[in-house]
């Protein structure tokens, strides 16, 4: 009995570490889409905050300087994502997928220029990574947003916006300064689930380190019906299918072992199977990906 429990908590343990950067990335692309603008750049802005991130630790020595390098990493990549889309009302998914591109090669090079590989960046001694504290914040950042969401006048600003921007603007609010907020949020958020991959979970950035994490956030955000709790539920669900997948591989079933590439692709396969699924009985925020211009 005791080995049964030992295992469901180094389970249950795994399952929230492997949870907490897709629960970061998640809560940023809420505020961000509750404002209205499609947020698909989450990948992209992990990638931003991992690599500064695990960069100016290597530089500086400090797990903090690190992470704050990281979160303005993710919001000055999502401040682009935000002039474009809000600015330029270019279209949210080709803006969001262009710096989703552009992040997959610019830390490479960066890389390359400043560590002469662009494949990883130098490994950071383990008395400069950050403990366990990205695992704690994520947990309070689901009540913190609830809180903001639904009983502050910035939620409900927030909300409005992303409702009915029209109404919003009539009664006073600045739909561009509350958009503009809610994206730069996103890319501090995101950036923070991306620094805790390189210099949490891991010792060093490697190129596309992230592996699909932040397209996995933004499932659980729509599959989470754009809630805080519902969302952190459907990271977790996420974390746990990851969690299974790495203690699958290698282990032999009916003494037949399988190939860890069908174990690897277990996360990516519930990913498809619920946005195919439960995307069409989500409801999203209505002028969600719909521009908006003040009338003259």
């Amino acid at each position: 009995m005791t080995d049964y429990l030992n295992v469901a908590l180094i389970f249950l343990a795994s399952t929230i570490r492997l949870a907490t950067p897709l629960l970061l990335a998640a809560l940023g692309g809420l505020f961000s889409e509750r404002a209205g603008v499609i947020n698909i750049a989450l990948e992209g802005l992990m990638l931003a905050g991992a690599f500064t991130a695990a960069a100016m630790t290597h530089y500086s020595g400090s797990p903090w300087i690190g992470l704050l390098a990281g979160i303005g990493a993710g919001v000055a990549v999502a401040a682009l994502h935000a002039v474009a889309s809000i600015r330029y009302r270019a279209d949210q998914v080709v803006s969001g997928t262009a710096i989703n591109i552009l992040m997959l090669g610019v830390p490479a090079m960066l890389s390359g220029a400043f560590f002469l590989s662009s494949g990883a960046t130098p490994q950071i001694p383990k008395e400069n990574l950050i403990p366990l504290t990205p695992v704690v914040l994520a947990l309070l950042l689901v009540a913190a947003t609830w809180y903001v969401l639904y009983r502050t006048p910035f939620g409900l600003r927030l909300r409005a916006v992303g409702e009915n921007p029209e109404a919003a603007d009539a009664a006073g609010v600045s739909v561009t300064q509350m958009r503009y907020s809610a994206v730069l949020i996103s890319g501090a958020l995101a950036a923070v689930g991306g620094a805790y991959l390189s210099i949490g979970q891991s010792s060093l950035f490697t190129r596309n380190m992230t592996a699909g994490r932040g397209f996995i956030a933004l499932a659980a955000l729509i599959f989470g019906k754009w809630r805080p709790v519902q969302t952190m539920l459907a990271c977790l669900l996420f974390g746990a299918t990851e969690a299974l997948a790495i203690r699958m591989q290698g282990v032999p079933i009916r003494g037949t072992e399988i190939p860890n590439q069908f174990v690897q692709i277990i996360p990516y396969v519930l990913t498809i199977v619920v946005l195919a699924g439960f995307i069409g009985h989500s409801r999203a925020p209505r002028a969600l990906g719909i521009p908006y211009q003040k009338e003259k």
